[in-house]
C-alpha cells in the first residue's frame, strides 16, 4: 500500500485503548504544539503555543478532503488527538459531523480535560462515542506540578466540568490517569476521586513511548492497581494490540509521537 503524506490525519495506528484507530489533529499547525498543557510527560515535546482560547486552527474541508482520500480500512475507531488539545479547536462538532456523512467508524476524543467546563466544548464532545478524559491529580497543586496548565486552567472547574460532561454524556466515558513519579505516591486519593467521577472506565497508564519522564516499571503499576480493584479498569501493560498497517508516512507518525 502506497504510504502519503497526509497533514491532518495519520496512521492507522494500534491503539491499546482503541484498536485499530485513525488519528485526526485539528490543532495541527506545522510548527509545534498547540496545548492548554505542558505535560512533563508529553511524547511529542514542549507546549510552543500554551493557550485555553479555541479556535479554528484546520478549516473542515481540508481535514474531510484528507479523509474522502482514504483507501477502505478497517478502523475501530476514528480518534481526534495529535500534536495538542483537541477541543481547542473551535470547529471540532463541526468536523464530527462532516466525517459522520462519509464514515461510518465510532468517534473517539482524547482530551485533557482543561476546557470541558466550558459549555461548548461540552457540546462538540456529547458528539463523539467515545471520551477519553484525562485526570493525573487530585488537587490542583499536583495537577500543576504533572500538567503544567495555562493560568487560566484550575483545577475545580476542570472537576466540575467533568461531572456536568458526564451527567450529559451518553456514550462511552474513560479517565486516563498518567502515572509517573510525581504522582505515584497518591494513587489513592486519585482513584477515590475517579470514582466520584463515576466514569464507564478507568486507563491506568505510564509513558511508555520517549518523553522527559521515566515510566513506571510493571511492578509499581501492579501496586497501583489495587487502588482501583473495585472498579473497571484497563492498564497498559496488560493491553492487547490489533496488528494495523499505517498508511501515513513515519514522520508523520513521529511528529505525533505515536512511534
Amino acid at each position: 500500500m502506497v504510504k502519503r503524506r497526509f497533514k491532518y490525519i495519520y496512521g492507522p495506528v494500534s491503539s491499546w485503548r482503541l484498536g485499530r484507530s485513525l488519528g485526526i489533529d485539528p490543532v495541527f499547525r506545522g510548527r509545534g504544539k498547540t496545548c492548554s498543557f505542558d505535560c512533563i510527560y508529553c511524547q511529542v515535546g514542549k507546549t510552543r503555543i500554551l493557550t485555553d482560547k479555541r479556535k479554528t486552527f484546520v478549516p473542515t474541508r481540508k481535514i474531510i478532503e484528507e479523509i474522502k482520500t482514504l483507501p477502505p480500512l478497517k478502523l475501530d475507531y476514528i480518534t481526534f488527538s495529535g500534536a495538542g488539545e483537541p477541543t481547542l479547536a473551535k470547529n471540532l462538532g463541526e468536523i464530527i459531523k462532516e466525517i459522520r456523512k462519509i464514515r461510518k467508524a465510532k468517534i473517539a476524543i482524547l482530551t485533557n480535560s482543561s476546557i470541558i467546563y466550558k459549555k461548548d466544548v461540552q457540546k462538540d464532545l456529547l458528539l463523539a462515542d467515545f471520551v477519553i478524559a484525562k485526570l493525573d491529580a487530585h488537587n490542583h497543586l499536583l495537577f500543576a506540578k504533572i500538567n503544567k496548565p495555562v493560568k487560566t486552567i484550575k483545577f475545580d472547574n476542570i472537576l466540575k466540568g467533568l461531572k456536568e460532561f458526564k451527567a450529559r454524556y451518553k456514550g462511552k466515558f474513560a479517565l486516563q490517569i498518567m502515572f509517573v513519579k510525581e504522582n505515584k505516591d497518591y494513587a489513592g486519593e486519585i482513584a477515590h476521586l475517579a470514582r466520584r467521577l463515576k466514569p464507564d472506565e478507568i486507563q491506568i497508564n505510564t509513558p511508555l513511548r520517549p518523553c522527559g519522564v521515566k515510566p513506571l516499571p510493571r511492578k509499581e503499576l501492579d501496586k497501583i492497581k489495587k487502588f482501583f480493584k473495585d472498579t473497571k479498569y484497563v492498564s497498559i501493560y496488560e493491553a492487547r494490540r490489533k496488528k494495523v498497517k499505517a498508511i501515513s508516512e513515519k514522520d508523520t507518525l513521529k511528529r505525533r509521537g505515536k512511534i
